[in-house]
C-alpha cells in the first residue's frame, strides 16, 4: 500500500473542499453525531432500549405480506436521512437529484433530515415497529450496527430484487455481503466510512506513522496518541494489527486486543480516547498520530498541509450507513425505486461530489470525473481495488454480546 503512504490532497481537491465548506455542508459535525451515538447509548443505559425494551423480536417480516403497499395509487414516499447528507443546489433551495427522480417517475419525495443520532432515531420509531405499525417513513438511513439490529428483530422489509437492477449491478464488491445482511436482501449502503491512521507530520518530526503497532509502542509518540471511543473502530484496528479478522472476532480475540490497548494506557502511551474532537488536537499537533475517520481528514487538509493519512498494511475498518424500508411502510415499492435510482452512475456521482464520503457504487469514477476530476482520483471517496481489498468490518453482535463488549470497552477508556 505504498501509494497511500503520507497521502495528501491535491491543490484542486483542497480548493473543491474549501468550496464545499463555504457552502455550509457541515459533514464534519454530522460525522461527530453519528459516530458517538452507539457508544454513548450503550454506556449510558441505551442497551436496554436497543434490546427492544423487553419486547420480544417480531417474526421476520411478520405481517408484512398482509399489509398493503399503496405505491401504485399514491405516487409519493417519505425519506428520513441525516442532516447535510444530500446534494443541494447552489442557492440551497432545492435538491437536484431528488427533483430529477420526481420528474422521471412522478413520485414525490417528502425528504426529512430528522436523524441526528442512531439511538435517538431508533427511539422514535421503535414503538411502531414493535407493534407492527407503519412508522410514517418509507425509507430510512441508519448506521450498520443499528441496521443489523432492525433486521435481526424482523422490523425491516425484504426488498424486491426485481426493482433493483442498478443497485444489484453496480454495488461495489466490498459492500455486497455483510454478515448481518448476506446478499443485501434488506439493505443497500448509502456511504462507506473508512477508519484509518492520521498524523501531523510536523508533530512527528517528519516521520510517517503507518501502523497501530507504532501508535501503541513507539516511545517517540508517547503521550501524543489518541484512539476512538467507537469500540468497533478502536478494537477493530487493533485486531487487524494483531493479524485477527474483526469479522470473525472471538471473545478471546476481543480480550487480547483490549489487553494490548490497556498496556498502552498504563504506560501513558495513549493520551486519551476521543470522539470527533481529536481533530482539533491533531490540527494543532498536540496529538501527533491517531486513529481517525477519513471524512474528517479531507476537511482538515483544507487548511493544514501537515495532516497526512495512511492505510496500514494490516488493513482498515469500514462502517456503512444503510438504506432500509421499515416493515409495514406504506410505499415500499416507491422507496425501493428510489434506492435503485441512487445506484445509477450519473446520480451516484452527483451525490458523491457533494457529500464526499466513500461511494458504494462501482464504476462511478468516469461520471464523477465529469464533475470534478480530482475528486474522482481521491481514494477516500472512490477506493481503488487495492484499497478496497484492505477494508474490513466488525461482525454483527448479539444483544448480550454487544452489551458485554461495550461494558469491557467502557472500562478500558474510563467511561
Amino acid at each position: 500500500m505504498e501509494q497511500y503512504e503520507s497521502e495528501r490532497l491535491s491543490a484542486a481537491q483542497i480548493a473543491a473542499m474549501r468550496r464545499s465548506l463555504t457552502n455550509g455542508r457541515g459533514a464534519l459535525s454530522r460525522r461527530s453525531l453519528l459516530r458517538a451515538s452507539s457508544f454513548g447509548a450503550l454506556t449510558a443505559g441505551g442497551a436496554g432500549l436497543l434490546s427492544a425494551c423487553g419486547i420480544p423480536p417480531a417474526k421476520r417480516e411478520a405481517g408484512a405480506e398482509g399489509s398493503t403497499d399503496f405505491s401504485d395509487k399514491e405516487k409519493r414516499l417519505t425519506f428520513s436521512n441525516w442532516t447535510e447528507y444530500m446534494d443541494t443546489s447552489e442557492d440551497e433551495k432545492s435538491r437536484p437529484t431528488l427533483e430529477e427522480f420526481t420528474r422521471r417517475t412522478g413520485i414525490t419525495v417528502k425528504y426529512t433530515e430528522d436523524i441526528n443520532d442512531n439511538v435517538e432515531f431508533f427511539g422514535k420509531i421503535q414503538p411502531q415497529l414493535a407493534a407492527g405499525q407503519d412508522t410514517g417513513r418509507d425509507l430510512i438511513n441508519v448506521t450498520d450496527w443499528l441496521a443489523a439490529r432492525i433486521i435481526r428483530l424482523g422490523w425491516a422489509q425484504k426488498l424486491d430484487a426485481s426493482l433493483l437492477p442498478n443497485a444489484y449491478a453496480n454495488l461495489s464488491q466490498q459492500f455486497r455481503s455483510p454478515d448481518w445482511d448476506p446478499g443485501r436482501a434488506y439493505s443497500y449502503p448509502w456511504t462507506g466510512i473508512p477508519t484509518v491512521i492520521a498524523y501531523n507530520i510536523k508533530a512527528t518530526g517528519g516521520r510517517k506513522v503507518d501502523s497501530v503497532t507504532q501508535l501503541l509502542d513507539d516511545p517517540r509518540l508517547k503521550g501524543r496518541v489518541s484512539f476512538l471511543t467507537e469500540m468497533r473502530d478502536t478494537v477493530g484496528m487493533t485486531l487487524l494489527d494483531m493479524g485477527k479478522d474483526p469479522v470473525k472476532v472471538t471473545d478471546a480475540d476481543f480480550d487480547a486486543a483490549l489487553g494490548r490497548l490497556q498496556k498502552a494506557v498504563d504506560r501513558k502511551q495513549i493520551r486519551r480516547f476521543t470522539g470527533n474532537d481529536y481533530t482539533s488536537d491533531l490540527d494543532k499537533g498536540d496529538i501527533a498520530a491517531c486513529i481517525a475517520w477519513a471524512g474528517d481528514l479531507i476537511q482538515l487538509q483544507v487548511d493544514n498541509p501537515d495532516i497526512r493519512y495512511t492505510i496500514p498494511d494490516a488493513g482498515y475498518m469500514t462502517a456503512t450507513d444503510n438504506l432500509l424500508v421499515p416493515a409495514h411502510a406504506r410505499h415500499r415499492k416507491n422507496a425501493t425505486r428510489l434506492i435503485d435510482y441512487y445506484y445509477e452512475l450519473p446520480v451516484a456521482a452527483k451525490l458523491a461530489a457533494y457529500i464526499n464520503y466513500v461511494t458504494p457504487v462501482a464504476g462511478v469514477a468516469p461520471e464523477l470525473a465529469k464533475i470534478d476530476p480530482e475528486l474522482a482520483k481521491n481514494p477516500l471517496i472512490i477506493p481503488d481495488e487495492a484499497m478496497a481489498a484492505k477494508s474490513h468490518s466488525f461482525r454483527s453482535l448479539g444483544s448480550a454480546e454487544e452489551t458485554a463488549y461495550e461494558e469491557k470497552f467502557a472500562k478500558l477508556i474510563g467511561a
